[in-house]
Formats: structure tokens, sequence, C-alpha cells
């Protein structure tokens, strides 16, 4: 699910202000862990998923695209592709694969996708 800043519907519209709220945005539960990804242009997450569960990411995440271009793959095959001003929810069982340079901020269930960050960095040590 991704929605482009517009297409939130405007709460509050004042001269030098305006308040956009999108209800029912997924359902956190759990601690949250802040995250700011910067990923060049090509990069593929998929085969440093290799060897999680289904090979995918098994944590959800909310967030933002500053600048860029991504296209989420999910378990099923489904595809979204999400650009510079999108908000997301991306669900649990994805990879994600950079079509133009990203900035992304999210947030993410801290312990599933801690999980999924050292998979990653003890497949890029070679461990």
């Amino acid at each position: 699910m991704q929605l482009d800043k517009n297409d939130i519907p405007t709460r509050i519209a004042i001269d030098g202000a305006v308040a956009r709220q999108q209800t029912g945005f997924g359902e956190p539960e759990g601690t949250f862990s802040a995250e700011y990804f910067s990923l060049a242009t090509g990069v593929d997450m998929a085969p440093l998923l290799e060897g999680l569960e289904d090979d995918l990411c098994h944590a959800a995440h909310w967030g933002y695209v500053i600048d860029g271009e991504v296209v989420v793959t999910y378990g099923d095959g489904s595809t979204e592709t999400c650009s510079s001003g999108a908000v997301f929810h991306w669900i649990a069982g994805h990879t994600v694969r950079v079509l133009r340079d990203a900035e992304l901020i999210l947030f993410s269930p801290q312990q599933e996708h801690g999980e999924v960050l050292d998979h990653i960095a003890s497949k890029l040590a070679g461990v």
C-alpha cells in the first residue's frame, strides 16, 4: 500500500499549514525502529535476503520516499512502484529493487527488522 502525498485526504488547510491524514494505514504492534536508507540505482535486496523464510524480508515497514524510485515485490509475485513523495506500508514478505537512487525513511518492528538486517550483515561479511 502506498500513497502520493497529494492523494492523502486533507483534514486541515489554513494559510501556512496543511494537515493530511490517511486512516487505517496498517496496524503496528510492538517496539519500532526509525530507519533512513540511501540506496543506489540497481541495488537489489533479493540476493541478500536468500536464506530467510521464503527468501523475503519478514518485517513490515511504514515509511516515506524522500527521493528516488523503488519497486517492491511481494511473496505472491505482485509488485508496486514507490516514487518520490509516496508514503507506504509494505507488508511482511517482500523484497526491494532500486530503479532510481533513493532516500527512504522507514519505521519497522525493531525485532523483526533487526533480524533481517543481521542476516544481511552476515551475508555481506561472508559468514
